[in-house]
């Protein structure tokens, strides 16, 4: 991760070596397309779905689709503005995500871990908002399904837009603070010796 350094430069590979630099691109080197994937899903919709010309683009979600109803034909049908709002959201993360890559990996910009930061706690706030609108409506797009189905379709997968962003913001928060505590040792040091 970048940690910016004393003359304002981001250092991409201090700390832990390319280990974090090299997770984080391929995070978002993995995750993008099956995003976009996913968004273009439920704006395509009803013509990706069963049934649709352009399903077969989408397969895997004819069993999806009737797993989370917020997929399926029922959604579409109520209008239910929720999965194009969400898919919203996610294409802008990408994009973003996106962003921090070339900010680390091209350009070194030292707002890097600002961004990543930024879009990590949006990745993670929309999927908390999910499985909590999915909790207090009583499962009422999940609980159809069986235990098993439930936990290898929905809970799994989606767990990790948990589990990742959550590391991610740890990560970044502790750079971040740790290149803020820096700043201001180097500001009172600045400041104090300008006083003798």
């Amino acid at each position: 991760m970048s940690v910016l350094l004393s003359d304002g430069r981001a250092d991409k590979y201090s700390q832990n070596g390319c280990q974090d630099a090299c997770l984080d691109l391929s995070l978002v080197l993995l995750t993008a397309p099956v995003i976009f994937w996913d968004a273009f899903y439920c704006f395509m919709r009803p013509r990706s779905m069963v049934g649709g010309d352009l399903h077969w683009i989408w397969e895997p979600y004819g069993l999806y689709q009737e797993v989370d109803l917020i997929y399926g034909v029922e959604s579409l049908q109520r209008n239910d503005g929720f999965p194009n709002a969400q898919s919203l959201m996610n294409v802008i993360e990408t994009l973003l995500n996106l962003t921090y890559v070339y900010l680390v990996h091209v350009s070194g910009a030292p707002v890097a871990p600002l961004i990543g930061f930024a879009t990590a706690t949006m990745t993670l706030s929309k999927t908390v908002l999910y499985w909590a609108q999915e909790f207090y409506c009583g499962r009422c797009a999940t609980g159809h399904n069986d235990f098993q189905t439930l936990l290898v379709i929905w809970i799994l997968p989606n767990a990790l837009w948990i589990v990742f962003p959550s590391l991610i913001v740890y990560t970044l928060g502790k750079d971040i603070a740790a290149t803020l505590g820096a700043a201001e040792r180097r500001a009172i040091k600045a400041t104090s010796g300008k006083k003798n």
